[in-house]
């Protein structure tokens, strides 16, 4: 059985004071993790499938932290899966890529959700349940306690971090949502709404220009889901942005329900349950060339990093490329043209699927999908991307080849992402 982070067994503490910077298992788990690796990560979708029904079944009130949606078309335990393989990897391997980036990541979406120390535990019980159940008589006693290790390791890494971001957001890890009111609501284009909101008591917390909130509401039955969104506007100090895309159903799948419940209740004066600001990707202090890539509902972190921009910045050079349906679909557009027509070294350019050339944009509207093979790049500069996960891997291999160091590609991933933790992608 899993054990909580918080009390550590005495072999697994004194793996802790040989290394004081650096967990390392111990060299029995070592040996059969090196050994049993590749079969576990050949299984770890079989596994994180079998974990996560029984989890729920004896633990409902996890669905309350869980997004619903995610698990259902199975990105969840793909995520959980790769991040805890790709652990173990870095547990082993000298040369595997560093970690910490993907663990600051996780530990960012764990907070914007309130998850607390105490449920690792519980994961962690019904994880190995699971290993046991998909391997068989693989799992001996020694397989079991070598994983449990690992699993110990990764968890108690990642309280160590939430509990440092829950510190400096000042937010206590029992109490973790807010009460704001929603005092006014823009609408931005089609499907798409802004709330502006301010906390109930106390002031706005501080937050970093690119950071998101998770929002829980409350479903007509009777259960509790969050969901993320980006602050669209860089910190003010007096009220909160978010941006919201109502999601609809195609192809048999259902609306989002999170999306449809704010479109239709997120008035003025209604109270909504908000998380701390969190969010690993987040504007620098630098005077480096931007480059943003956004498309579709993307663009709301590139939104508020261009507001912020304008503002405290406006000499920085900047290219912004957005890609959308059509025109009327483009959230933020006049905000967007106002900003950088404001600034003495920044352009954009738009693509459109729909009526590319009836568009009335600054610049010339291009048709079909976005194409980075040709536009002109600033030496030396950093990348912000935002958007659907398919195109954001395209445009990434393109700015590669395009010698952009992959260290210098930044980008937001809202839900599971599936990314950061292949191997095989992570440098495609």
């Amino acid at each position: 059985m899993a054990r909580p982070p918080s009390a550590p067994p005495d072999s697994k503490r004194r793996v802790c004071e040989r290394r004081e910077h650096h967990m390392q298992l111990s060299q029995e788990s070592e040996a059969i993790v090196r050994a049993t690796a590749g079969v576990v990560a050949e299984h770890a979708e079989a596994i994180t499938r079998e974990f996560y029904p029984a989890m729920f079944a004896d633990h409902p009130e996890l669905l309350r932290v869980f997004n619903r949606a995610n698990q259902a078309i199975g990105e969840q335990p793909k995520a959980l899966a790769a991040s805890v393989v790709a652990f173990a990897v870095h547990l082993i391997d000298p040369d595997a890529p560093d970690f910490s980036p993907v663990m600051r990541r996780i530990a960012n979406k764990h907070v914007s959700l309130g998850i607390k120390a105490r449920e690792y535990t519980i994961v962690g019980k019904y994880l190995l349940d699971a290993v046991g159940t998909v391997l068989g008589d693989a799992v001996t006693p020694e397989v079991r306690m070598a994983w449990d290790e690992v699993y110990w390791l990764f968890g108690v890494s990642l309280v160590a971090e939430e509990a440092k971001l829950y510190a400096l957001g000042g937010t206590d890890p029992e109490q973790p949502w807010r009460r704001y009111r929603v005092v006014e609501r823009f609408e931005e284009a089609e499907d798409i709404f802004s709330l502006l909101m301010v906390p109930v008591d106390g002031m706005v917390p501080s937050h970093h220009t690119g950071q998101y909130v998770a929002i829980a509401v409350d479903l007509p039955d009777g259960s509790r889901q969050p969901r993320q969104y980006t602050i669209s506007s860089g910190p003010r100090g007096d009220s909160l942005r978010v941006t919201i895309k109502r999601v609809r159903g195609v192809d048999g799948a259902p609306d989002g329900q999170v999306s449809n419940w704010l479109y239709e209740h997120a008035q003025p004066g209604a109270i909504l349950e908000v998380s701390q600001p969190a969010g690993d990707v987040i504007l620098d202090e630098s005077d480096a060339p931007l480059v943003l890539v956004s498309a579709g509902i993307g663009i709301t972190p590139i939104a508020a990093i261009l507001e912020d921009l304008s503002r405290r910045q406006p000499q920085r050079t900047v290219r912004l490329f957005h890609a959308d349906r059509a025109h009327d679909t483009h959230a933020f557009y006049e905000s967007l043209r106002r900003q950088v027509l404001a600034m003495s070294d920044a352009k954009a350019q738009n693509w459109y699927e729909v009526d590319a050339e009836k568009a009335p944009t600054l610049q010339p509207a291009l048709p079909g999908f976005m194409d980075l093979t040709a536009v002109e790049l600033p030496a030396d500069a950093s990348v912000f991307m935002c958007g659907p996960l398919p195109f954001m891997r395209a445009m990434r291999e393109t700015l590669i080849r395009r010698d952009i160091p992959s260290e210098r590609i930044n980008y937001e991933v809202f839900g599971p992402d599936l990314w950061a933790h292949n191997p095989a992608t992570a440098d495609a």
